[in-house]
């Protein structure tokens, strides 16, 4: 890991302010930005995150994928957490802060709504910025595609059940335009290029000298598309955050509790399981990370764009990243750990 890499936690903080800052001055510029999407999903973050996701693309080898079935227990722990463990408690923390502790500081359906949204980002588990940590801490590229492409599978089916049964809403219209466009863009358009790119260098005498020629000099661009993407994020939501810091911070406890317990839960299980750390560390991360842009498209079409479950939404957008490169930090600490 490069100097720069190292220091990322400071640059994305860097990014964090610049974010505020510019959203602030230029509010016009930034929701002109924020009005180019498709579906609920903002092209230009699309176009970053591509940026982002296509050299971990470059190193998929097919004939690799095939292993995974020889070791499926990092699959198993994946979609046990996704989809038995976390919506159930993400559901429980909210109730738990906005029903109880914090009762007192926010009305009877504005708490209602923050939990809500909750429930939204604990049902749908991370595609897209997956492959960047999964990156950053070494995981296996084949075993992540695997875990992502079962569990994009299985929302298809089991987001809108499991998040009616939360939200006691019978009724619940899965934004099938904004899925299919994410995992569309996020995991099937950059998995082309990258099988295309490979293959072309797999045509070399020296492929692999290529390919790792050629990874080195597309790591800079994936760090400025991560940086790039946080100072829109931001940028985005810049008068919110100056305009309602003590809701933010009422949001973002709850759903940092729920991020570093899932982990841990995941962590200890992949320890006891004794799985490799090019394994452990993507089944942690997955589970630990959310979809938001299928989060924040549900809130808005069932509660409002201005309503307290899209609110609920954002905050989970703006606290992942922060939160996630702190968890890349640690798993690459405890790498030894799974040796």
């Amino acid at each position: 890991m490069g100097s720069f890499e190292r220091y990322l936690s400071v640059w994305v903080a860097i990014a964090i302010v610049i974010g505020i800052g510019l959203g602030l001055l230029y509010p016009s510029v930034f929701a002109f930005v924020a009005q180019l999407e498709v579906a609920k999903v903002n092209l230009v973050i699309a176009v970053l995150i591509w940026l982002m996701i296509y050299p971990m693309m470059v190193q998929i080898e097919f004939a690799s994928i095939r292993e995974v079935g020889k070791n499926p227990q990092g699959v198993v722990l994946t979609l046990v957490i996704n989809w038995l463990i976390k919506p159930f408690s993400m559901a429980a923390l909210g109730w738990w802060f906005f029903e109880g502790i914090f009762a007192d500081w926010v009305s009877a359906q504005t708490a209602q709504e923050y939990i809500a949204g909750m429930i939204l980002l604990g049902v749908a588990p991370c595609t897209a910025m997956v492959f960047v940590w999964s990156h950053l801490t070494k995981g296996d590229a084949n075993y992540t595609l695997v875990q992502v492409s079962i569990n994009d599978i299985i929302m298809i089916f089991a987001f809108a059940p499991i998040a009616g049964y939360l939200l006691g809403v019978s009724d619940i219209q899965v934004p099938w335009g904004t899925l299919l466009i994410s995992v569309v863009l996020y995991v099937i358009f950059p998995l082309f290029a990258g099988v295309l790119t490979r293959n072309y260098l797999n045509k070399s005498a020296e492929n692999n000298a290529a390919i790792s020629q050629l990874l080195n000099k597309l790591k800079p661009f994936s760090i400025i598309g991560l940086l790039a993407t946080v100072v829109l994020l931001f940028a985005f939501q810049a008068n919110t955050i100056v305009a309602q810091p003590l809701n933010l911070v009422l949001i973002a406890i709850p759903l940092l509790l729920q991020t570093y317990g899932i982990f841990a839960i995941t962590f200890f299980i992949a320890l006891k399981l004794k799985l490799k750390h090019s394994i452990a560390a993507p089944a942690c991360l997955i589970g630990t990370s959310n979809f938001f842009e299928l989060a924040v498209a549900v809130a808005i079409s069932l509660f409002g764009l201005h309503s307290g479950a899209a609110l609920a939404t954002v905050v989970g957008v703006l606290v992942e990243v922060p939160v996630m490169l702190s968890l890349v930090a640690l798993v690459n600490r405890t790498r030894h750990w799974f040796e």
